[in-house]
């Protein structure tokens, strides 16, 4: 993989993202402020609109792009998924090309920054339970497996929903849904949901090229 299928991935995040901007705003309105689907177009197709084509180096490609959605997408999920970017962005370093096992390593490390920028963890109610299934899913494909990037990152994005779906089963500690808490037990967490469409667009993008 190099720059051009990082690029693929940010237009079909993109395109997921405006599809899904609607119900983003849905979910983000009943303990948010309503404005996360808003925030995640405006963010991920200025991504598209200023990616920096003339970069080669992959790690400072990630970090442009961290820093272009920070202020792009002003919002406490903006601020995190450049976080989980950053991340990824220090792992890739100095390459031009990265093979699956180096993508698998470099989105752990965006997790992993999630965490602890974040100060947060699996189960409770954020991006990372979506996220951080995906991740394990993919830690755990055998070596034998590994050329098979369709297979792989299919399976990462059906786990990834899966674990969005399961944030109905929590309770927010986090942001402002943390203080409706109970109340918040059946829904969906919009950040979640924002993790999946990203395993789902990077997925749709290898599979279609």
């Amino acid at each position: 993989m190099n720059k051009d299928n990082v690029y693929a991935s940010l237009v079909s995040i993109r395109d997921l993202m405006d599809e899904n901007k609607n119900y983003l705003v849905k979910l983000d309105q009943k303990f948010g402020d309503g404005d996360l689907g808003i925030s995640m177009s405006e963010g991920f197709n200025s991504l598209v609109n200023n990616f920096p084509e003339n970069e080669t180096d992959i790690g400072k490609i990630f970090m442009i792009l961290a820093r272009d959605l920070n202020e792009a997408a002003p919002s406490s999920l903006g601020t995190i998924i450049s976080f989980f970017i950053v991340g990824i962005a220090k792992n890739l370093k100095g390459k031009e090309e990265f093979d699956l096992e180096e993508l698998i390593k470099a989105l752990r490390s965006g997790a992993n920054n999630i965490k602890k920028k974040a100060n947060s963890k699996k189960g409770e109610k954020t991006i990372l339970d979506s996220l951080e299934p995906a991740i394990e899913s993919m830690e755990s494909t055998q070596k034998s497996d590994l050329k098979d990037y369709n297979k792989v990152l299919e399976t990462a994005m059906e786990v990834a929903k899966e674990g969005s779906e399961n944030t109905k089963n929590m309770r927010a500690v986090h942001g402002r849904a943390a203080y409706h808490n109970e109340k918040t037990l059946g829904s969906i967490d919009g950040g979640s949901f924002v993790g999946f469409l990203i395993f789902k667009g990077i997925y749709e993008s290898i599979e279609n090229d």
